[in-house]
């Protein structure tokens, strides 16, 4: 099947639907490629005003991915160079898979970001959303070059849903290293990128922010529990099921949503 010829430019304002009420569970539905994908890129937004409310920024690194809806073969991402609490919609852009700015006129594209995220989405078709960041937690853990292990509840949403990638050469600059870390996180939700951060994904954008805010709460609780002592590690069998309670892809999207309610409530200017 021949794909879709992309219209130009793309009118993010169209397609705006009533915020659901604070609190609900309920996903909004979208009739149309106009709300679903302005419905995306206002969790999107959002991502970016979380992933700064969190602290997760490191001057101009980090990048969050959503493929677009109607032409998924394209990618919106943040543009280099601004700090995830000042990005709106509006500040977005929008790539195609030889990284070449198609909506977004006089703004950068971080090279890492398209290296990594393009490839993971081309070899990922289930991953819509991709989110990685120098968080704190997040690279302190991927120098110690392990994965989390099941010691918490919240831990065992990561269980053999993970992988090290562990062959750092430096700033993520070319496409082949993106297919590296592409094959290496083969079907797992998530990689830890040794001596660099994590690296989250999701079928939703909402998934995806929720398994990196997860992810990195668990790379803290694992050092300081191994700081304190020796830690009681749950049975393989009550980590898978407690894998398929809250490491699901609804339970992580359904994670995500007090959050958006928070940024929506704290600063709504990520909309315009």
């Amino acid at each position: 099947m021949s794909e879709k010829e992309i219209q130009l430019p793309i009118d993010t304002s169209l397609g705006k639907l009533p915020q659901k009420e604070k609190g609900s569970l309920s996903p909004i539905e979208c009739n149309s490629p106009e709300e679903l994908r302005r419905h995306q890129l206002e969790r999107l937004a959002a991502g970016f005003r979380m992933f700064s409310h969190f602290g997760y920024d490191e001057g101009i690194a980090g990048h969050i991915t959503l493929r677009d809806p109607e032409y998924p073969h394209y990618f919106w991402v943040n543009p280099f160079g601004m700090h995830f609490g000042q990005i709106c919609i509006s500040d977005l852009i929008l790539v195609d898979r030889e990284g070449n700015i198609v909506q977004g006129d006089g703004k950068l594209l971080n090279t890492a970001a398209f290296a990594i995220h393009s490839r993971l989405h081309e070899a990922r078709p289930d991953v819509n959303a991709a989110a990685h960041s120098h968080s704190m937690y997040g690279k302190s853990f991927s120098s110690l070059g392990r994965l989390l292990e099941p010691i918490t509840q919240d831990s065992c949403a990561f269980f053999n849903n993970h992988v090290l990638f562990d062959d750092f050469t430096g700033v993520v600059l070319e496409t082949d290293e993106g297919d590296r870390i592409a094959e290496a996180l083969g079907d797992n939700k998530a990689a830890i990128l040794k001596n660099h951060g994590l690296l989250t994904t999701g079928e939703s954008v909402d998934a995806a922010l929720w398994a990196f805010l997860s992810m990195d709460r668990c790379c803290q609780s694992q050092l300081i529990a191994e700081s304190a002592g020796q830690m009681e590690r749950i049975s393989d069998e009550v980590a898978e099921l407690t894998k398929s309670q809250v490491g699901s892809e609804f339970a992580m999207w359904a994670s995500f949503q007090p959050i958006y309610d928070l940024m929506l409530e704290k600063d709504d200017s990520f909309l315009n």
